[in-house]
Protein backbone atom coordinates (compact mmCIF):
# COMPACT_ATOMS: atom_id res chain seq x y z
CA UNK A 1 0.00 0.00 0.00
CA UNK A 2 1.25 3.50 -0.68
CA UNK A 3 1.25 6.26 1.90
CA UNK A 4 -1.97 8.27 1.70
CA UNK A 5 -0.64 10.91 4.12
CA UNK A 6 1.14 13.87 2.56
CA UNK A 7 4.86 13.68 2.00
CA UNK A 8 5.31 16.82 4.04
CA UNK A 9 8.47 18.12 2.51
CA UNK A 10 6.91 18.06 -0.96
CA UNK A 11 3.85 20.21 -0.24
CA UNK A 12 4.95 23.28 -2.03
CA UNK A 13 6.65 21.75 -5.05
CA UNK A 14 3.99 22.20 -7.71
CA UNK A 15 1.14 24.58 -6.97
CA UNK A 16 -1.53 24.64 -9.65
CA UNK A 17 -1.06 28.21 -10.83
CA UNK A 18 2.31 29.86 -10.84
CA UNK A 19 3.84 32.57 -13.00
CA UNK A 20 1.59 31.75 -15.89
CA UNK A 21 0.45 35.01 -17.38
CA UNK A 22 3.03 37.33 -15.93
CA UNK A 23 2.16 40.55 -17.67
CA UNK A 24 1.96 41.15 -21.39
CA UNK A 25 3.80 37.92 -22.10
CA UNK A 26 0.66 35.77 -22.24
CA UNK A 27 1.89 32.72 -20.35
CA UNK A 28 -1.32 30.86 -19.50
CA UNK A 29 -2.03 30.40 -15.82
CA UNK A 30 -1.27 26.72 -15.23
CA UNK A 31 1.76 24.53 -14.73
CA UNK A 32 0.34 21.20 -15.82
CA UNK A 33 -3.00 19.54 -16.31
CA UNK A 34 -2.52 16.47 -14.11
CA UNK A 35 -2.44 17.16 -10.41
CA UNK A 36 -1.45 20.31 -8.62
CA UNK A 37 1.59 19.27 -6.61
CA UNK A 38 3.59 16.12 -6.10
CA UNK A 39 1.89 15.34 -2.82
CA UNK A 40 -1.53 15.58 -4.49
CA UNK A 41 -0.49 12.95 -7.01
CA UNK A 42 0.92 10.48 -4.46
CA UNK A 43 -2.43 8.99 -3.50
CA UNK A 44 -4.02 5.59 -2.99
CA UNK A 45 -6.40 3.91 -5.37
CA UNK A 46 -9.81 5.48 -4.84
CA UNK A 47 -8.52 8.56 -2.99
CA UNK A 48 -9.95 11.91 -4.04
CA UNK A 49 -8.18 15.21 -3.54
CA UNK A 50 -9.72 18.57 -4.37
CA UNK A 51 -8.93 22.20 -3.70
CA UNK A 52 -8.21 25.60 -5.13
CA UNK A 53 -5.22 27.72 -6.03
CA UNK A 54 -5.29 31.53 -6.07
CA UNK A 55 -2.73 33.61 -7.97
CA UNK A 56 -2.17 37.37 -8.18
CA UNK A 57 0.37 39.62 -9.87
CA UNK A 58 0.78 43.19 -11.06
CA UNK A 59 2.86 43.72 -14.21
CA UNK A 60 4.18 47.17 -15.03
CA UNK A 61 7.93 46.99 -15.79
CA UNK A 62 8.59 47.18 -19.53
CA UNK A 63 11.36 45.18 -21.18
CA UNK A 64 12.66 45.08 -24.73
CA UNK A 65 14.93 42.08 -24.91
CA UNK A 66 16.48 41.89 -21.43
CA UNK A 67 16.77 45.67 -21.11
CA UNK A 68 14.26 47.42 -18.88
CA UNK A 69 12.73 50.72 -20.03
CA UNK A 70 12.33 52.66 -16.75
CA UNK A 71 11.28 55.82 -18.60
CA UNK A 72 7.88 54.21 -19.20
CA UNK A 73 7.12 54.50 -15.48
CA UNK A 74 8.69 57.96 -15.23
CA UNK A 75 6.60 59.23 -18.14
CA UNK A 76 3.44 57.49 -16.92
CA UNK A 77 3.17 55.52 -20.18
CA UNK A 78 3.54 52.05 -18.69
CA UNK A 79 0.87 49.40 -19.15
CA UNK A 80 -0.39 47.98 -15.85
CA UNK A 81 -2.02 44.55 -15.67
CA UNK A 82 -3.66 43.22 -12.50
CA UNK A 83 -4.39 39.51 -12.70
CA UNK A 84 -6.45 37.42 -10.28
CA UNK A 85 -7.05 33.76 -11.06
CA UNK A 86 -8.51 30.88 -9.10
CA UNK A 87 -8.13 27.26 -10.20
CA UNK A 88 -10.49 24.61 -8.82
CA UNK A 89 -9.09 21.12 -9.20
CA UNK A 90 -9.83 17.48 -8.42
CA UNK A 91 -7.41 14.57 -8.51
CA UNK A 92 -8.44 10.90 -8.35
CA UNK A 93 -6.29 7.84 -7.73
CA UNK A 94 -7.06 5.30 -10.44
CA UNK A 95 -4.48 2.93 -8.94
CA UNK A 96 -1.52 3.20 -6.58
CA UNK A 97 0.57 4.71 -9.40
CA UNK A 98 -1.93 6.16 -11.90
CA UNK A 99 -3.91 9.33 -11.23
CA UNK A 100 -6.15 11.65 -13.20
CA UNK A 101 -7.11 15.28 -12.71
CA UNK A 102 -9.38 18.05 -13.90
CA UNK A 103 -8.71 21.77 -13.40
CA UNK A 104 -11.36 24.46 -13.86
CA UNK A 105 -9.85 27.98 -13.88
CA UNK A 106 -11.58 31.32 -13.40
CA UNK A 107 -10.01 34.75 -13.95
CA UNK A 108 -10.52 38.42 -13.22
CA UNK A 109 -8.11 40.72 -15.05
CA UNK A 110 -7.70 44.44 -15.58
CA UNK A 111 -5.41 46.43 -17.89
CA UNK A 112 -4.65 50.14 -17.63
CA UNK A 113 -2.94 51.92 -20.52
CA UNK A 114 -2.61 55.11 -22.53
CA UNK A 115 -1.76 53.81 -26.00
CA UNK A 116 -4.94 51.75 -26.30
CA UNK A 117 -7.13 54.78 -25.61
CA UNK A 118 -5.89 57.35 -28.10
CA UNK A 119 -2.70 58.10 -26.14
CA UNK A 120 -4.44 61.06 -24.51
CA UNK A 121 -5.81 59.63 -21.27
CA UNK A 122 -5.37 56.48 -19.22
CA UNK A 123 -8.31 54.08 -19.09
CA UNK A 124 -8.86 50.53 -17.89
CA UNK A 125 -10.32 47.45 -19.58
CA UNK A 126 -11.49 44.30 -17.78
CA UNK A 127 -12.01 40.61 -18.44
CA UNK A 128 -13.51 37.90 -16.25
CA UNK A 129 -14.98 34.42 -16.39
CA UNK A 130 -14.12 30.79 -17.04
CA UNK A 131 -10.67 29.93 -18.38
CA UNK A 132 -9.49 26.94 -20.43
CA UNK A 133 -10.35 23.67 -18.65
CA UNK A 134 -7.59 21.04 -18.47
CA UNK A 135 -7.82 17.27 -18.08
CA UNK A 136 -5.08 14.69 -17.90
CA UNK A 137 -3.64 11.47 -16.56
CA UNK A 138 -0.29 10.74 -14.91
CA UNK A 139 1.83 7.73 -14.01
CA UNK A 140 4.51 7.19 -11.36
CA UNK A 141 7.13 5.09 -13.16
CA UNK A 142 8.34 3.23 -10.08
CA UNK A 143 6.56 1.42 -7.27
CA UNK A 144 5.95 3.99 -4.53
CA UNK A 145 6.55 1.54 -1.67
CA UNK A 146 9.86 0.33 -3.05
CA UNK A 147 11.05 3.78 -4.09
CA UNK A 148 10.11 6.03 -1.16
CA UNK A 149 13.29 8.10 -1.54
CA UNK A 150 12.78 9.09 -5.15
CA UNK A 151 10.43 8.69 -8.08
CA UNK A 152 9.44 10.12 -11.44
CA UNK A 153 5.95 10.80 -12.78
CA UNK A 154 5.02 11.57 -16.38
CA UNK A 155 1.71 12.87 -17.61
CA UNK A 156 -0.29 13.65 -20.73
CA UNK A 157 -3.37 15.79 -21.06
CA UNK A 158 -5.35 18.23 -23.13
CA UNK A 159 -6.71 21.74 -22.82
CA UNK A 160 -10.23 22.62 -23.91
CA UNK A 161 -10.93 26.07 -25.45
CA UNK A 162 -13.63 26.81 -22.87
CA UNK A 163 -12.33 30.26 -21.95
CA UNK A 164 -13.63 33.31 -23.78
CA UNK A 165 -10.91 34.41 -26.23
CA UNK A 166 -12.98 37.34 -27.52
CA UNK A 167 -13.62 39.13 -24.23
CA UNK A 168 -14.36 42.77 -25.03
CA UNK A 169 -14.64 46.11 -23.29
CA UNK A 170 -14.92 49.82 -24.10
CA UNK A 171 -11.88 51.60 -25.55
CA UNK A 172 -11.94 55.39 -25.48
CA UNK A 173 -10.77 57.98 -28.05
CA UNK A 174 -10.35 55.36 -30.78
CA UNK A 175 -13.44 55.66 -33.00
CA UNK A 176 -14.62 58.25 -35.51
CA UNK A 177 -14.26 61.70 -33.96
CA UNK A 178 -12.53 60.03 -31.02
CA UNK A 179 -15.68 58.20 -29.99
CA UNK A 180 -15.43 55.10 -27.74
CA UNK A 181 -15.66 51.65 -29.30
CA UNK A 182 -16.17 48.13 -28.00
CA UNK A 183 -13.16 46.00 -28.92
CA UNK A 184 -11.49 42.76 -27.80
CA UNK A 185 -9.24 43.30 -24.79
CA UNK A 186 -5.51 42.70 -25.07
CA UNK A 187 -4.28 39.15 -25.56
CA UNK A 188 -2.55 39.17 -22.15
CA UNK A 189 -5.85 39.42 -20.24
CA UNK A 190 -8.06 37.20 -22.40
CA UNK A 191 -9.51 34.36 -20.25
CA UNK A 192 -8.82 31.80 -23.00
CA UNK A 193 -6.58 31.45 -26.05
CA UNK A 194 -9.06 29.81 -28.44
CA UNK A 195 -7.02 26.68 -29.09
CA UNK A 196 -7.41 22.99 -28.32
CA UNK A 197 -4.06 22.12 -26.73
CA UNK A 198 -2.06 19.10 -25.65
CA UNK A 199 0.27 18.90 -22.66
CA UNK A 200 3.17 16.72 -21.57
CA UNK A 201 4.65 17.04 -18.10
CA UNK A 202 6.96 15.41 -15.61
CA UNK A 203 7.53 15.55 -11.83
CA UNK A 204 10.36 14.01 -9.86
CA UNK A 205 11.80 14.03 -6.36
CA UNK A 206 14.92 12.52 -4.78
CA UNK A 207 15.94 12.26 -1.15
CA UNK A 208 19.28 13.94 -0.44
CA UNK A 209 19.44 13.62 3.35
CA UNK A 210 17.03 13.20 6.26
CA UNK A 211 14.24 15.73 5.72
CA UNK A 212 15.92 17.16 2.59
CA UNK A 213 14.69 16.40 -0.92
CA UNK A 214 15.53 17.66 -4.39
CA UNK A 215 12.72 18.19 -6.89
CA UNK A 216 12.14 19.09 -10.51
CA UNK A 217 9.08 19.44 -12.71
CA UNK A 218 8.09 20.83 -16.05
CA UNK A 219 5.44 20.92 -18.75
CA UNK A 220 4.98 21.83 -22.38
CA UNK A 221 1.68 23.09 -23.83
CA UNK A 222 1.35 22.40 -27.54
CA UNK A 223 -1.18 24.62 -29.34
CA UNK A 224 -1.51 23.47 -32.99
CA UNK A 225 -3.89 26.29 -33.91
CA UNK A 226 -1.98 29.19 -35.48
CA UNK A 227 -4.40 32.11 -34.95
CA UNK A 228 -7.83 32.39 -33.32
CA UNK A 229 -9.39 34.97 -35.67
CA UNK A 230 -9.72 37.70 -33.04
CA UNK A 231 -8.68 41.18 -34.13
CA UNK A 232 -6.11 43.05 -32.04
CA UNK A 233 -6.63 46.49 -33.67
CA UNK A 234 -2.86 46.97 -33.50
CA UNK A 235 -2.86 47.83 -37.19
CA UNK A 236 -4.80 50.99 -36.28
CA UNK A 237 -1.81 52.17 -34.27
CA UNK A 238 0.55 51.97 -37.25
CA UNK A 239 0.43 50.52 -40.80
CA UNK A 240 3.64 48.67 -39.92
CA UNK A 241 1.63 46.47 -37.53
CA UNK A 242 -0.66 45.02 -40.18
CA UNK A 243 0.88 41.57 -39.61
CA UNK A 244 -0.16 41.79 -35.94
CA UNK A 245 -3.86 42.36 -36.65
CA UNK A 246 -4.96 38.86 -35.50
CA UNK A 247 -4.11 37.08 -32.23
CA UNK A 248 -1.87 34.02 -32.30
CA UNK A 249 -2.38 30.87 -30.19
CA UNK A 250 1.15 30.24 -28.91
CA UNK A 251 2.80 27.28 -27.22
CA UNK A 252 4.30 27.69 -23.76
CA UNK A 253 6.45 25.75 -21.32
CA UNK A 254 7.76 25.88 -17.76
CA UNK A 255 10.55 24.18 -15.79
CA UNK A 256 11.10 24.17 -12.01
CA UNK A 257 13.84 22.74 -9.82
CA UNK A 258 15.04 23.15 -6.24
CA UNK A 259 15.23 21.62 -2.78
CA UNK A 260 12.62 21.09 -0.06
CA UNK A 261 13.32 20.79 3.66
CA UNK A 262 11.05 19.52 6.44
CA UNK A 263 11.17 22.11 9.25
CA UNK A 264 8.76 20.19 11.50
CA UNK A 265 6.47 17.15 11.16
CA UNK A 266 3.76 19.28 9.55
CA UNK A 267 5.73 22.22 8.13
CA UNK A 268 8.05 22.28 5.13
CA UNK A 269 9.94 24.89 3.17
CA UNK A 270 11.49 25.05 -0.27
CA UNK A 271 13.74 27.19 -2.40
CA UNK A 272 14.24 26.79 -6.10
CA UNK A 273 14.19 28.39 -9.52
CA UNK A 274 11.61 28.38 -12.28
CA UNK A 275 11.71 29.32 -15.94
CA UNK A 276 8.51 30.20 -17.81
CA UNK A 277 8.47 30.87 -21.54
CA UNK A 278 6.32 31.67 -24.55
CA UNK A 279 8.54 30.62 -27.49
CA UNK A 280 8.97 32.57 -30.70
CA UNK A 281 7.91 29.53 -32.75
CA UNK A 282 5.49 26.69 -32.01
CA UNK A 283 6.46 23.02 -32.31
CA UNK A 284 3.48 22.33 -34.60
CA UNK A 285 1.53 24.73 -36.80
CA UNK A 286 2.35 28.14 -38.21
CA UNK A 287 3.73 31.17 -36.41
CA UNK A 288 1.77 34.04 -37.91
CA UNK A 289 -0.39 36.35 -35.84
CA UNK A 290 0.37 38.54 -32.85
CA UNK A 291 2.16 37.15 -29.83
CA UNK A 292 4.58 38.56 -27.28
CA UNK A 293 7.22 35.84 -26.91
CA UNK A 294 9.33 36.07 -23.82
CA UNK A 295 10.54 34.39 -20.66
CA UNK A 296 10.86 34.88 -16.93
CA UNK A 297 13.52 33.35 -14.66
CA UNK A 298 12.52 33.47 -10.99
CA UNK A 299 13.73 32.52 -7.53
CA UNK A 300 10.88 30.45 -6.08
CA UNK A 301 10.64 30.25 -2.24
CA UNK A 302 7.72 28.50 -0.59
CA UNK A 303 6.28 27.13 2.62
CA UNK A 304 3.73 24.37 3.25
CA UNK A 305 1.54 23.30 6.17
CA UNK A 306 -0.32 20.04 6.69
CA UNK A 307 -3.24 19.77 9.13
CA UNK A 308 -5.18 16.51 9.18
CA UNK A 309 -6.42 16.05 5.60
CA UNK A 310 -5.81 19.68 4.67
CA UNK A 311 -2.66 21.11 3.11
CA UNK A 312 -1.83 24.79 2.64
CA UNK A 313 0.89 26.07 0.31
CA UNK A 314 2.31 29.53 -0.32
CA UNK A 315 4.85 30.33 -3.03
CA UNK A 316 6.08 33.78 -4.06
CA UNK A 317 8.36 33.60 -7.13
CA UNK A 318 10.53 36.73 -7.58
CA UNK A 319 11.69 37.54 -11.11
CA UNK A 320 15.47 37.90 -11.53
CA UNK A 321 15.61 37.94 -15.34
CA UNK A 322 12.91 39.03 -17.78
CA UNK A 323 13.17 39.00 -21.55
CA UNK A 324 10.80 40.06 -24.30
CA UNK A 325 12.11 38.13 -27.30
CA UNK A 326 11.94 39.47 -30.86
CA UNK A 327 8.81 37.95 -32.42
CA UNK A 328 8.21 36.61 -35.92
CA UNK A 329 6.15 39.71 -36.74
CA UNK A 330 8.99 41.92 -35.44
CA UNK A 331 11.42 40.12 -37.75
CA UNK A 332 9.03 40.37 -40.72
CA UNK A 333 8.64 44.13 -40.22
CA UNK A 334 12.38 44.60 -39.78
CA UNK A 335 13.09 42.73 -43.01
CA UNK A 336 10.44 44.57 -45.04
CA UNK A 337 11.41 48.08 -43.85
CA UNK A 338 15.14 47.66 -43.20
CA UNK A 339 14.60 49.32 -39.82
CA UNK A 340 15.21 47.50 -36.52
CA UNK A 341 12.00 46.34 -34.87
CA UNK A 342 11.70 44.74 -31.43
CA UNK A 343 8.44 44.97 -29.48
CA UNK A 344 8.28 45.37 -25.71
CA UNK A 345 6.23 43.78 -22.93
CA UNK A 346 5.41 44.48 -19.30
CA UNK A 347 6.39 42.06 -16.52
CA UNK A 348 5.70 41.65 -12.81
CA UNK A 349 8.27 41.73 -10.02
CA UNK A 350 6.69 38.79 -8.19
CA UNK A 351 3.68 36.50 -8.15
CA UNK A 352 1.64 35.39 -5.14
CA UNK A 353 0.39 31.79 -5.22
CA UNK A 354 -1.72 30.29 -2.45
CA UNK A 355 -3.26 26.81 -2.54
CA UNK A 356 -5.43 24.76 -0.20
CA UNK A 357 -6.31 21.10 -0.75
CA UNK A 358 -8.39 18.49 1.05
CA UNK A 359 -8.13 14.72 0.73
CA UNK A 360 -10.95 12.18 0.98
CA UNK A 361 -9.33 8.82 1.67
CA UNK A 362 -10.56 5.49 0.42
CA UNK A 363 -11.15 3.78 3.77
CA UNK A 364 -11.03 0.37 2.17
CA UNK A 365 -7.33 0.86 1.58
CA UNK A 366 -5.25 0.13 4.66
CA UNK A 367 -2.02 1.97 5.24
CA UNK A 368 1.17 0.09 5.92
CA UNK A 369 2.46 0.95 9.45
CA UNK A 370 6.02 0.76 8.09
CA UNK A 371 5.26 3.55 5.62
CA UNK A 372 3.61 5.69 8.29
CA UNK A 373 6.68 5.32 10.49
CA UNK A 374 8.98 6.13 7.57
CA UNK A 375 7.31 9.48 6.82
CA UNK A 376 7.03 10.44 10.50
CA UNK A 377 10.81 10.37 10.89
Amino acid sequence: MINRLPILFLFIILSASYLKAQGCVAIRHFSSCVGNNLENNIINKGDIQFGMNYRYFKSFRHFRGTEEEPDRITNNTEVVNHSHSTDFFLTYGISERVYTSITIPTVFNSRSSLYEHGREERNTTFSRGLGDIRLGVGLWLFDLEKHKNGNLAVGLGFKLPTGNYNASDIFYNVGTNDQPQTRPVDQSIQPGDGGFGFTADFQLYQKIAEGLFGYASGFYLLNPRETNGIRTFRETLSPLLENEAIMAVPDQYSIRTGISYSIAPSISSSIGTRFDCVPVKDLIGGNNGFRRPGSVLSIDPGIGLNKNNFSFNLNVPFAIRRERTQSITDIQTEQSTGTPRHGDAAFADYVINFAVTYRIANNKVKISPDLLNEFKK
